[in-house]
């Protein structure tokens, strides 16, 4: 079975839909999707994750389902540098999460007192749970580290998400704490993930990122990729900080 995680397109967040620039990424993108042969669509309800999928979506004259958990990561923690302020879970800053080794543990990440204090774990077990559950449906059941191959198939699934989201499944599949991927990776807008299933074994399968975040369709229609959920690449850059 194919997974395939998209991201929506460049945002415009005060009005949660896109900007003329990603409504250019999102077009773009579905020429690139509707040559694909897949079998259910899965979008987030936040505007953003609509817009994006609704192209892609009347191109093929599909439609997607709307799943509750798939909306971006949303816990709200008191980050250590912002002085009581609630921000979201997944951006701190490096020195302060690398500062403490239960960030990098795939089970105690969620239990610091910041993390429980912002209801995370809850959280987390919630889209994993629902993210296993749909799973199964199509075919592939979470038993401990793995998944039994119920039903093996060669289907294609699509979902239309968010950075965050997507890195909490990503973590999820890999068996890794979501923190080293929402901090040392980045996924543009629109941007592309694909994860295959892999049977090696009869009944036994796991899950293999075969691309991460990738932007070749804005690529060869000679579109540079937005900067969302990149911070300045040096400190004296004008670009975002915080």
């Amino acid at each position: 079975m194919r997974l395939i995680i998209i991201r929506h397109g460049d945002p415009d967040y005060s009005i949660d839909s896109l900007t003329e620039r990603g409504w250019r990424e999102a077009e773009l993108l579905s020429d690139r999707i509707a040559k694909l042969k897949v079998k259910n669509f899965y979008v987030s309800p936040l505007g953003r994750a609509k817009d994006t999928a609704s192209l892609t979506l009347k191109k093929m004259n599909r439609t997607a389902e709307e799943c509750e958990w798939l909306r971006e990561f949303p816990c709200m923690i008191c980050r250590p540098d912002v002085g009581g302020a609630r921000t979201i879970a997944w951006d701190w800053l490096p020195e302060d999460w690398t500062a403490d080794p239960r960030y990098f543990d795939r089970n105690e990440w969620c239990r610091t007192e910041i993390m429980r204090e912002g209801g995370v774990e809850e959280r987390y077990r919630y889209v994993t749970d629902s993210f296993d559950a749909l799973l199964a449906v199509h075919g592939y059941v979470r038993d401990g580290e793995l998944y039994r191959a119920e039903q093996p198939n060669r289907d294609t699934l699509v979902f239309f998400c968010h950075f965050g989201l997507e890195c909490v499944l990503l973590s999820h599949l890999m068996g890794i704490s979501p923190m080293l991927l929402w901090h040392n990776a980045c996924a543009a807008p629109t941007s592309v993930t694909t994860i295959y299933t892999e049977e090696r074994r009869e009944g036994k399968a796991s899950f293999r990122v075969n691309s991460f975040g990738d932007i070749s369709h804005l690529y060869a229609a000679g579109v540079e990729p937005a900067f969302a959920a990149r911070f300045c690449e040096t400190f004296a850059d004008v670009d975002r900080h915080d």
